[in-house]
């Protein structure tokens, strides 16, 4: 409270009092205790009063003792299963242990593919992904006092190498590395890269890498079985210094359809670990491929963006073209993507007009609006060459094709110019505009399909910014390559649109993320939520039957099957009510990342806790380890003080006194006879 304040308030206790000896005591022949206490009640009413007038402010300090973060991070995955016992253990030393108590808030997670909160441990998480765990951590307790216990086994099966992140992991962490720190002898296949797609009568390739751990001179054969046939043998010879190899091969696409290729190294006598001896790829061979033409008189980055995002499926193939390109060029040509068109493109619109060509039109600020309009009927932009920031919103009612999990939250804009749109042919909206947050009723990808063909346009460039946005949200460009196939595939055919549409991969690398999505229209062509989709499923060798229903996920409805065995199945997706059905095929196989490390990476780990300043333990070490962080003065508990500025307004009391004080003046008043 400042002086000025406080003066206030004894100017009001001398105001007060000046009142009340006026009012009972000057020129006042009544005397004694009842004067003295109306005086006194009206002197506690005036002081009141005078006090919520100035309205005093007074500061209550309010001390609390906060203890640094204890983070125990558990590795929930299969590859630790056998050393269940051993986790809970360490677990309980620590949360028992009162040491850890007195100066830590110790906080519990535990993780797989993803971090989750430690309700429980099962043991049954099909990857490992230390790297998201650590970083997901350091963002939620970035501005705390913490400490990382890592429980783990050291292998990391998806994600970042947690050996790249050391230097941006702000907290010191405390590994205790379980399992076998032995290192047996061992013999693996760490990798096979393949294509997903060969085409008929032609040749693909097979990449192996087979890897060796122990001190001996080995020599094992390495294979590579079709339909249990052995396509190709190789010997590959194994040392202490020499304990890796690459093994290229090229196959024949002799026949259509989906290819198992088993690959296999020979086991050693005492081998301890088989299972990564062998590894199963899918290819499958197709008699046809998509032929896209990506037009472009200028030099951009949405040309390899949109390049690399449509050639993610085997199927397709992209050629970059110049406006100017021979009739020869444009004669295998399926699919026109012109981008940013301008005069030079006279005479290949000519040519797609003549031949009924489908076009993908991607327009921005280096568009010749003039030409375009004059070039084409689809749609027109009266263009004020004024270039502005155009933010997507996805048309949740978009009919033609699904769009899956594809979302534009937060996506940064295209670059765009102002105009009015107008669509002139049938057409179904993707996306529409938002400028500075507003919502306008104006597109931002449109699709129209005629009777002879079909097209698709969109009012914005830098679209590569969207690709690599997918990358940074999900750590994979899956989500935006998958939307622009799906495009493009649209576009590459003039099939009549269709009211049960299935999307599915051939092959899935096991049952985790297996997944089948499905699309249904009414007779209206109208997006149907209400519909009952029942999923049947056939397993090849075994020939059960699984029946599951399909469920409503926004815009398109999904079954999970990441509860299958691996194997080959045919399946049927039947809508009830319509008799409508869809059917396919699909192989899991049987792999099992978590099975490929028979030792811990106790060498791995301790480098993460020497760069992060923190000290590798083992389970025996519990104790050490809780002595070890009682002891480090980083982690002392801190005192903070927490002000509370309170105005004297606030406190209710202070105006309860003075109705009191005003009823007791009136009652004795009342009771004296001197009202």
């Amino acid at each position: 409270m400042n002086t000025q304040t406080i003066l206030f308030i004894i100017l009001a206790a001398i105001v007060s009092l000046a009142l009340v000896l006026f009012q009972y005591f000057y020129k006042n022949k009544r005397k004694g205790r009842l004067s003295v206490a109306l005086a006194f009640l009206r002197f506690v009413t005036f002081f009141s009063g005078f006090l919520l007038l100035i309205n005093p402010k007074f500061t209550k300090n309010k001390y609390i003792t906060e203890k640094a973060n204890l983070i125990v991070l558990s590795d929930n995955s299969s590859s630790v299963a056998s050393y269940k016992s051993t986790i809970q253990q360490v677990i309980e030393g620590l949360e028992k242990s009162d040491e850890l108590n007195n100066r830590f808030s110790i906080q519990e997670y535990n993780f797989g593919a993803t971090l989750k909160d430690n309700d429980s441990l099962d043991f049954e998480e099909k990857n490992t992904n230390i790297s998201k765990a650590l970083s997901v951590l350091k963002e939620v307790y970035s501005a705390t006092n913490s400490a990382i216990v890592l429980i783990t086994d050291g292998n990391q099966t998806i994600g970042r190498d947690y050996d790249f992140q050391n230097e941006q992991q702000q907290f010191p962490v405390y590994p205790i590395a379980v399992g076998d720190t032995t290192r047996y002898e061992d013999v693996a296949i760490s990798q096979v890269n393949t294509n997903r797609y060969a085409f008929l009568k032609n040749k693909y390739p097979i990449e192996i890498y087979v890897s060796y751990t122990g001190n001996e001179k080995i020599n094992v054969p390495v294979q590579v079985s079709l339909n249990g046939k052995t396509v190709f043998k190789q010997n590959v010879s194994f040392s202490k210094t020499n304990t890796s190899e690459v093994i290229n091969t090229l196959l024949n696409a002799t026949s259509i359809g989906v290819k198992n290729l088993q690959i296999s190294v020979g086991e050693l006598k005492n081998e301890r670990n088989a299972a990564n001896n062998k590894r199963t790829v899918v290819v499958e061979v197709i008699d046809e491929k998509t032929n896209i033409a990506l037009v472009s008189s200028l030099l951009h980055p949405d040309i390899g963006a949109i390049k690399k995002s449509i050639e993610s499926n085997g199927q397709r193939s992209v050629t970059i073209m110049k406006p100017n390109a021979g009739a020869k060029e444009l004669e295998e040509v399926d699919l026109f993507i012109l981008y940013q068109p301008n005069a030079s493109f006279k005479n290949l619109i000519a040519y797609i007009e003549k031949k009924q060509a489908n076009t993908f039109t991607i327009t921005g600020p280096h568009t010749d609006w003039n030409f375009l309009n004059r070039s084409q009927k689809a749609f027109t932009k009266n263009s004020y060459n004024q270039e502005e920031e155009v933010f997507a919103v996805l048309n949740s009612g978009f009919g033609l094709f699904s769009s899956g999990e594809f979302t534009v939250d937060d996506f940064p804009p295209l670059q765009s110019s102002l105009g009015d749109i107008i669509l002139h042919d049938q057409n179904d909206v993707l996306l529409t505009q938002r400028i500075k947050g507003v919502d306008l009723n104006q597109p931002l990808l449109a699709v129209f399909e005629g009777s002879d063909k079909r097209d698709a346009v969109l009012f914005g460039e830098n679209i590569w910014k969207w690709r690599v946005h997918t990358y940074r949200n999900t750590q994979n460009f899956k989500k935006f390559d998958d939307l622009v196939g799906k495009v493009v595939l649209y576009l590459a055919t003039n099939k009549s649109k269709q009211r049960l549409t299935l999307d599915y991969e051939n092959i899935y690398a096991g049952s985790n993320e297996a997944r089948i999505s499905a699309t249904y229209f009414d007779k209206a062509f109208v997006f149907d939520e209400n519909a009952q989709i029942t999923l049947k499923l056939k397993k090849s060798k075994t020939n059960a039957v699984i029946e599951m229903p399909m469920l409503l996920k926004g815009n398109y409805y999904e079954a999970d099957l990441s509860n299958l065995e691996a194997g080959t199945y045919d399946f049927s997706a039947t809508v009830e009510k319509d008799n409508l059905s869809k059917s396919g095929s699909f192989t899991i196989l049987d792999f099992d990342v978590e099975k490929q490390f028979l030792a811990t990476n106790d060498d791995k780990l301790n480098r993460l806790a020497e760069n992060t300043g923190g000290r590798l333990f083992y389970p025996n070490q519990n104790t050490d380890l809780i002595q070890v962080l009682s002891n480090d003065n980083r982690y002392l508990p801190t005192q903070k003080n927490k002000q509370n500025v309170v105005s004297l307004i606030d406190f209710r009391l202070l105006l309860g006194l003075m109705v009191i004080a005003l009823a007791a003046e009136w009652f004795l008043r009342k009771y004296n006879g001197l009202i």
